[in-house]
């Protein structure tokens, strides 16, 4: 498309916009093919529409999206909440490229009971309106597999696949599986279970699925308490059965409040692209349902755009008719009949803290297995969190620390660890002998190895680091910026690593003034920054280490020129210490080394006598 054609395409929908109701309604969005690319919502159409072509698109995606738009059509609606409806009609029957969009659900299993004469219980992925009555989704597996054990233990449905039929009972059609002789299954295919009470055993069931264990509990009670009067022992017996059952199996599951019945509470944790609402249902104090679904961001939606478009969708997923929701900020989204509530204390913010804990953990979840499948991903994901942090102009690919090591000045040493993407480059460290401070100057000695690091860099045209981490505060972060900056006149970023009076490693700091950024010590990212600083540590200290043994080990037998290690070896094997060397006379000697050597040795610690 030209520069004028897509000027009049402009010009031409902006004609459109201005002729727009300033009513409460959907829009929706064509591109070049005539197919709708987006759906939304306002509660004035004129002044939402008109947002996407009069005033300054700072979201790529969004002009992206403008740059497709082709024709504009909308629809009036009489209030915000039908407009609200009416877009999540919209969107499930269009399924536009450019909104948000709800992940397939068939990853859950989910319970069925069938319509059949006697009907079956089964877990399902697939999900068929024609066979039966669906219950869930079930994100946690162990909690579906505990209600079906439950209710094959109460009710102990068929698990068979005839299609039985009254006539085909009648005609004894039908003969009884090893499930009824292991008393697994009260045999209705063969009247041994009347249909009326296996209906009744099915209705109980249901009440289960839904949630209402309470209610179904003292019912139970109720009964056994029934037969005992009447003398039905046998029956009062199996009543009581079922009642333990029922009973063990509530008091497993997660109760609240016994005061909070029939509530949904919804919750949203976020990641780049993804978004991830966390859905819950309350009946009589006990959390029935808990999932979490995923929704692809495509324009940058706010958390409150998701969420609404999510609870709309996600009630009818599931089938919900609960008056009251539990959400963790005000909603501009009115419904009939239903209230929000964002609760600040008590039973109803516990669920809500529940909520959110479970979406940040399947969040983390998905994010590790994404991870394991490709490792790159952790180590971007990683760079990002620091670039982020500390608003870097670029991701920090190579990142480098310094540290010192001395014993009061002496054998003063430094390392330089270089890190890129997030994992050591030992191919890339490099030891430092302080050749120019005298006594124990750990500013002095970090300035002469930075000022020695990036001068050999820039001289050799090698790349630069993205970033330093200094090990210490300000003070190391100052005299490194000194070098950096006002000496070699490099633009790299500098952030420290401070320690607390425990010498732990409490903080993080960036910027000039050095400031404290906002990280928690128990992150995965400041995890990683104190593996840098362990890592440096190690390295300088046995780097240290290394050259005190060999001062250590260093003799007087060493400043003898023409004596090699064979030669001291032999002295010391013979003599035992340089002490009985010194008092050795020149004949022993050239016995033991020659006389070249033996003369070399005696003239060094006899240098009066010299021969």
């Amino acid at each position: 498309m030209t520069k004028e054609e897509n000027e009049s395409r402009l010009q031409r929908l902006r004609g459109v916009v201005s002729n727009l109701p300033p009513k409460p309604g959907c829009y929706q969005y064509f591109d070049s093919e005539g197919k709708v690319i987006y759906v939304g919502k306002a509660k004035n159409l004129k002044n939402r529409v008109s947002s996407y072509f009069h005033k300054e698109v700072d979201r790529y995606k969004t002009k992206v999206l403008v740059s497709k738009i082709m024709d504009i059509a909308y629809t009036v609606v009489n209030s915000e909440e039908d407009a609200l409806l009416l877009e999540n009609n919209l969107i499930k029957k269009y399924k536009p490229k450019y909104n948000i969009l709800l992940k397939d659900g068939k990853t859950y299993p989910s319970i069925c009971i069938t319509k059949e004469y006697f009907p079956r219980i089964f877990k399902t992925r697939t999900i068929n309106r024609k066979w039966g009555t669906y219950y869930g989704p079930y994100s946690h597996l162990g909690s579906m597999y505990a209600v079906l054990d439950l209710i094959k233990k109460l009710y102990k449905p068929r698990t068979c696949r005839f299609p039985i039929t009254q006539e085909g009972i009648e005609r004894q059609k039908y003969n009884p599986c090893l499930e009824y002789h292991i008393h697994n299954c009260g045999a209705p295919c063969i009247a041994k279970q009347s249909h009326d009470e296996y209906q009744e055993c099915i209705e109980q069931a249901r009440e289960i699925l839904k949630g209402n264990t309470r209610q179904l509990s003292r019912a139970l009670y109720s009964q056994m308490q029934s037969f005992a009067e009447e003398m039905k022992f046998e029956e009062a017996e199996e009543m009581k059965r079922k009642y333990l059952l029922l009973d063990n199996f509530c008091s497993k599951s997660e109760v609240v409040s016994h005061t909070i019945d029939n509530v949904d509470v919804f919750s949203i944790a976020n990641d780049e692209n993804t978004a991830y609402i966390n859905y819950m249902h309350v009946t009589n104090g006990s959390i029935n349902q808990a999932y979490t679904f995923e929704f692809k961001k495509k324009l940058h939606e706010t958390d409150q755009e998701i969420l609404q478009l999510g609870i709309l969708q996600i009630r009818e997923k599931v089938g919900s008719r609960s008056r009251e929701i539990i959400v963790p900020e005000e909603l501009d989204m009115p419904l009939d009949g239903i209230s929000f509530t964002v609760p600040q204390r008590g039973d109803k913010k516990k669920l809500l803290d529940l909520s959110q804990m479970n979406g940040k953990q399947y969040r983390f979840d998905r994010l590790k297995q994404a991870e394991k499948l490709n490792p790159e991903q952790k180590s971007v994901r990683l760079m990002k969190e620091i670039q982020n942090a500390l608003k870097l102009p670029k991701i920090p690919y190579q990142i480098e620390m310094f540290d010192n090591s001395n014993i009061s000045g002496s054998d003063a040493v430094a390392a330089c660890v270089v890190f890129k993407k997030m994992k050591p480059s030992k191919k890339d460290y490099r030891k430092y002998i302080i050749k120019t401070v005298t006594g124990p100057d750990d500013y002095a000695s970090m300035q002469e190895v930075v000022r020695r690091r990036y001068t050999r860099l820039k001289e050799e045209g090698q790349p630069l680091p993205d970033l330093i981490i200094t090990d210490g505060g300000k003070g190391q972060m100052s005299v490194v910026r000194v070098v950096v900056e006002d000496e070699l006149h490099l633009n790299i970023p500098i952030a420290g690593l401070a320690k607390n009076d425990r010498h732990r490693t409490n903080e993080l700091l960036y910027g000039v003034p050095p400031m404290i950024i906002g990280m928690k010590p128990e992150s995965e990212l400041f995890r990683l920054l104190t593996h840098m600083q362990d890592e440096v540590h190690r390295f300088a200290i046995s780097f240290h280490r290394d050259k005190r043994s060999k001062n250590a080990l260093h003799s007087e037998l060493d400043e003898i020129k023409g004596i090699g290690p064979k030669s001291k070896q032999l002295l010391l094997k013979k003599l035992k210490t340089v002490k009985q060397i010194k008092q050795t006379q020149l004949q022993q000697l050239i016995e033991i080394l020659g006389s070249s050597k033996g003369k070399l040795v005696y003239n060094h610690f006899n240098p009066i006598n010299a021969v």
